[in-house]
């Protein structure tokens, strides 16, 4: 009895240990802020609110009656926004301002009118030309800015798909050169890509197979029965996809691995840069009852400044292109700011829009200072204007002190402009050994190049003064040696 019940105690105390990023910590540091950063050290530390709540907007007081479960939405160059009514099977689409332009719940189909079932992706171009994944119809609907159709995209031929294969699109995204790319329903090797004219042509960007070690060498051993019971390594399907102005392609994935989140190249490479204190995964601390975030969904902005949705939590985390996380805001919950079902995020402007497919509303988060500088401070260095990157992240740090990574970004700045040895200073407060070692190599040279003259010329006495010493005590040898 004594060994049952300390068993079961033993359970509930491993239940209740946080995680950061897979290692047990003490349970001091269960405690997490509302709003919050990590520290280098793995822990969660107070920060000022970077978004607060400013409106929230349904289908009601747009006056085009309730959503219902609405899973995906849009907001295109001008701002204007496309939200995916899956329920009620059409697109909902605002101005900036958040009022009604038009619904589309059918399109013109060989003379027909042809209507969507259960989509559940979209996606606008710059030309406003409209992609959506109809997933009951099995098909990718790509209609032009007038509503006239372009295409459809359905029943992919390839000697890449099985004989069985269905085609089931869940997101879709298009670059600047107007291929499409499509997260499909029960497909675990990558995106499909297709081009132009609709033709499939490829998958990019599978996820890698995760292989237990254990399980493998004991399945070398394994008879046919125990073998068809265990479990086949396949890749893990991704969850969303965004796409940059650049063609680059930004994805989430199912798996808990430090590569969750993807940024992937045309040759279907991932390279996303994990230069923070943590990969770019969500919660850094959680504990084994609660687990590690759900990513859903991932909006990606300019200055390769990218968010992901929480689900699990819901929250949202923004990281800047280094993969330093920027800040964290969002919850479940009742109160204004907080979801029930987060499913969808969207960047317009400097605001977050953020769906709930089981409330069918949208709240709408404006930036606060400290949000806005830290905003400013990243494009700030992305487009090369270092000295107001570096005041900028100056003045986040006097609003958070805890925002350590600020330093870098303050220490990045100072490099570019050459200051080496400052560079080095900001650097060693938010322990980046990587940077610090880079800044130490090039204040080097430059102290070297500086005082070039001064060593060699202090190299030349050295040499000199040590040759005519040899010479002096050769010389004296050998005149003691006549001598005698």
């Amino acid at each position: 009895m004594l060994k049952q019940c300390t068993v079961s105690l033993l359970a509930v105390l491993l239940l209740s240990v946080p995680i950061v990023g897979g290692v047990p910590t003490a349970e001091a540091t269960t405690y997490t802020p509302k709003s919050y950063n990590y520290s280098y050290w793995g822990d969660s530390v107070p920060s000022p609110e970077a978004y607060s709540a400013t409106n929230l907007v349904d289908g009601e007081s747009l006056g085009v009656g309730a959503f219902a479960e609405p899973s995906d939405m849009h907001v295109t160059e001008n701002l204007d926004i496309y939200i995916l009514d899956t329920g009620n099977n059409r697109v909902v689409v605002l101005n900036e301002q958040l009022e009604l332009i038009h619904e589309i719940d059918s399109f013109s189909l060989d003379g027909q009118s042809s209507t969507f079932a259960n989509p559940r992706g979209i996606f606008v171009n710059n030309d406003d030309h409209i992609f959506i994944a109809d997933s009951g119809n099995r098909r990718v609907v790509h209609l032009d800015q007038n509503l006239e159709l372009v295409k459809i995209i359905d029943n992919p031929e390839s000697e890449l798909l099985g004989e069985n294969f269905t085609f089931t699109p869940v997101k879709v995204v298009v670059d600047f050169a107007d291929r499409v790319f499509v997260m499909a329903d029960g497909v675990f090797d990558g995106f499909m890509e297709f081009s132009v004219d609709g033709q499939f042509t490829t998958f990019i960007g599978a996820n890698r197979v995760r292989v237990d070690p254990i399980e493998y060498i004991w399945k070398r051993f394994a008879t046919r029965e125990q073998r068809s019971q265990m479990v086949m390594y396949v890749p893990t399907e991704f969850t969303s996809l965004d796409i940059d102005e650049r063609g680059f392609v930004y994805a989430t994935n199912a798996d808990n691995s430090e590569d969750v989140i993807k940024k992937i190249n045309a040759r279907g490479d991932d390279i996303l840069r994990r230069e923070g204190y943590f990969s770019p995964f969500g919660d850094v601390l959680y504990t084994r009852s609660s687990g590690p975030s759900r990513l859903v969904d991932i909006s990606v902005a300019d200055s390769e400044i990218y968010s992901v949705l929480d689900a699990r939590r819901g929250r949202i985390f923004t990281y800047n292109g280094d993969g330093h996380l920027m800040y964290v805001f969002g919850g479940l919950g009742n109160k204004v700011g907080e979801f029930h079902t987060p499913i969808a995020i969207e960047r317009s402007g400097d605001q977050f829009l953020v769906l709930d497919r089981e409330l069918g509303e949208i709240s709408i988060f404006a930036a606060t200072e400290y949000g806005q500088t830290l905003n400013e401070a990243v494009r700030s260095y992305e487009s090369g204007d270092e000295e107001r990157a570096q005041q900028l992240y100056s003045e986040a740090v006097q609003m958070n002190m805890n925002l350590e990574f600020a330093y870098t970004g303050i220490g990045k700045a100072l490099l570019r402009q050459d200051d080496y040895e400052a560079a080095m200073n900001q650097f060693e407060r938010s322990l980046d050994q990587t940077n610090y070692s880079k800044a130490y190599l090039l204040f080097r040279n430059q102290e070297l190049r500086q005082h070039f003259s001064f060593i060699m010329t202090g190299v030349f006495i050295l040499v000199v003064g040590f040759t005519s010493f040899v010479i002096y005590r050769r010389s004296t040898k050998r005149n003691r040696g006549v001598s005698v």
